[in-house]
């Protein structure tokens, strides 16, 4: 006769389940896998050739720095390479600020 209608509708709901979890967590696990195959794993993908290139870069590539410098490699130690940038003009960069590498006598000049 006093009962409450909040006692009512407790009664009558059963306890969550297996299959009632699975419904909860399904969505996120679903977006976790989307991420991981549309973000993660390309990024993964190109730092792992950005690393394999600058591993092999070698005396007489052109390089571009991270600070935007365009110079000739003249020398390659184990974490370092020397760059020309002019004419007698040597800079010391890190191996790993380097952005692009492009392999010696890969291109012609547009003037000639």
């Amino acid at each position: 006769m006093f009962a409450s209608p909040a006692y009512a509708q407790a009664a009558g709901a059963a306890a969550p389940g297996g299959a009632a979890i699975f419904m909860q967590m399904a969505p996120l696990v679903l977006i976790f896998v989307v991420f991981y195959f549309l973000l993660i794993r390309p990024q993964q993908k190109r730092m792992k050739e950005h690393r394999a290139t600058i591993e092999s870069v070698k005396k007489g590539d052109t390089v571009v720095t991270g600070g935007g410098l365009i110079g000739r490699v003249t020398r390659v130690d184990e974490t370092e390479v020397e760059v020309e940038v002019a004419t007698g003009v040597k800079v010391r960069v890190v191996k790993s600020t380097l952005t692009d590498i492009r392999p010696a006598g890969g291109t012609k000049p547009a003037n000639d």
